[in-house]
C-alpha cells in the first residue's frame, strides 16, 4: 500500500533544523503484513531524543531511514500466525521487541533482547528485512526501520513482538506515550531502582523520560520525589506533577541533598554526575539516559566501596513491556499516573522538523504526531 511518511536521508544536520530540514515526508510503499506481523493505522506519534540523536548523529543509524518509534494505533490487518490480536485493536509500540528466546530474555528485562538489539542496529523488523520501499519496480530502493517501529507516517508493519494492546478508552496520545518515556522513566524508577517505603527519589534530568519517571515515583508514595534540572521552567512542572521539592543542580548540591534513589535521565555525563553525587551512602544510581558514545563522566571508585554504592544502567526501563505497559495503563485508568500531563502540545506530520529544534531547546516534553 502507499503510505506517507518522515524520512531521514543523513544525519548530522545542521540546526536550526527547521531551516535545514533533515525529515522529507515522502510517499512510501509498504507491504503487506508478513507471517507474525500487524499492518497499523497510526494515530498518535510522540517525538523523543532518540529520534534527535539519530538526526544530530549522537547515535547514528542506517539511512534512509523512516523515524519515529513511539506511538499508538489501530490494528488494520493480521499476517498468518498472529492469533491474539484482532483487527481493530489499539496497540501500543515498543522500541525494543523481546524475541523471548534468548539468554538476554530470560533476565526479566534486565538485559536488552539480542535479537532485538541486532536488528534495531540493522534498521530491520524482528522478523527479518525491511517492508518499506522508495519508488517502484527495478528502481525501488528499501527503507530503513527505526527501532522496529518507523511511526513518523500514516500505517506500519510492525512484528508483533513490537506492539502491546491497550484498551479502547486509553487516548491515543497516552497510548502513544505509555511505550517509550512512561516504560523507559517508570522502569528505571520501579524496575531498576526499586525504591522501599521511606525512600525519597531524586530525578535528574526532566524531560519526556525524566517527568515520566517524576510520574511514577508519585504514583508510589513511598517517599519524597524530588525534581532536579536547570531549566527553571521545568522545576515549575515538576511540583505541578507532584514533585515535592523541584531544584536546580547546583542548588540541590548546596543543600547536601542526598537520596536513596537517583535516576538520572538526561542523557549527559555531567548530569550523570550530579546524580551520583546525589546518591546517599547505600544507595542507587540508575542511569536511563543515552548520552553520545564518546561521552565521560569521573567519579570517585572509593565512594561505591566506602559508601557501599550501587550504579545501575537501565535500557528500556529494564521492562518487559507486555507485563509493564499494562501496569502503567491500569495505574492511568485508577488517575494515578496522569500521562496527558506530558503531552506538551500535538502537531502535524508536515511539523516535525520545526518540533525537533523545540526538543533540542529544552522546550518541550512530549510531542505528539496527530494522524
Amino acid at each position: 500500500m502507499r503510505i506517507r511518511g518522515a524520512v531521514l536521508r543523513s544525519i548530522g544536520a545542521e540546526r536550526p533544523f527547521a531551516a535545514s530540514r533533515p525529515l522529507e515526508l515522502v510517499d512510501l510503499e509498504l507491504d503487506a503484513p508478513g507471517p507474525g506481523e500487524l499492518l497499523v493505522r497510526i494515530e498518535a506519534a510522540g517525538l523523543c531524543h532518540s529520534d534527535l540523536s539519530v538526526v544530530d548523529g549522537a547515535r547514528p543509524r542506517p539511512v534512509p531511514m523512516l523515524l519515529g518509534h513511539e506511538a499508538a494505533g489501530i490494528v488494520e490487518a493480521i499476517g498468518p500466525g498472529v492469533d491474539d490480536v484482532a483487527v481493530g485493536d489499539r496497540v501500543v509500540t515498543t522500541f525494543l521487541p523481546r524475541c523471548g528466546e534468548c539468554a538476554a530474555c530470560a533476565r526479566d528485562g534486565r538485559l536488552p533482547c539480542e535479537r532485538g538489539s541486532a536488528s534495531n542496529g540493522a534498521g530491520e523488523l524482528l522478523g527479518g528485512g525491511r517492508r518499506l520501499h522508495e519508488g517502484t519496480g527495478a528502481s525501488a530502493s528499501d527503507v530503513h526501520h527505526h527501532l522496529g517501529v518507523s511511526a513518523f507516517a500514516t500505517h506500519a508493519v510492525l512484528d508483533r513482538r513490537s506492539v502491546v494492546p491497550v484498551g479502547a478508552d486509553v487516548p491515543p496520545a497516552v497510548a502513544a506515550v505509555l511505550g517509550c518515556a512512561m516504560l523507559t522513566g517508570g522502569g528505571a524508577v520501579i524496575n531498576a531502582g526499586k525504591p522501599r517505603e521511606g525512600d525519597d527519589i531524586v530525578i535528574v534530568g526532566l524531560g519526556g523520560v525524566g517527568m515520566a519517571a517524576l510520574l511514577a515515583a508519585a504514583s508510589l508514595g513511598v517517599g519524597r520525589v524530588i525534581g532536579v534540572d536547570a531549566v527553571p521552567a521545568k522545576l515549575d512542572t515538576a511540583l505541578e506533577l507532584g514533585a515535592d521539592v523541584a531544584l536546580s543542580p547546583d542548588d540541590a548540591i548546596a543543600q547536601g541533598l542526598r537520596a536513596a534513589v537517583v535516576v538520572e535521565a538526561a542523557g549527559h555525563p555531567k548530569a550523570f554526575e550530579t546524580a551520583f553525587a546525589l546518591t546517599a551512602a547505600g544507595g542507587t544510581t540508575v542511569t536511563v539516559g543515552l548520552p553520545r558514545a564518546d561521552a565521560r563522566s569521573s567519579l570517585s571508585p572509593l565512594t561505591f566501596t566506602a559508601e557501599a554504592r550501587t550504579v545501575i544502567g537501565s535500557y528500556l526501563g529494564s521492562a518487559v513491556p507486555a507485563r509493564d505497559i499494562p501496569r502503567y495503563e491500569q495505574l492511568w485508568r485508577e488517575g494515578r499516573l496522569p500521562v496527558e500531563a506530558l503531552v506538551t502540545n500535538e502537531i502535524g506530520l508536515d511539523e516535525l522538523n520545526e518540533a525537533l529544534d523545540t526538543l533540542a531547546d529544552g522546550k518541550a516534553i512530549r510531542q505528539v504526531v496527530r494522524f
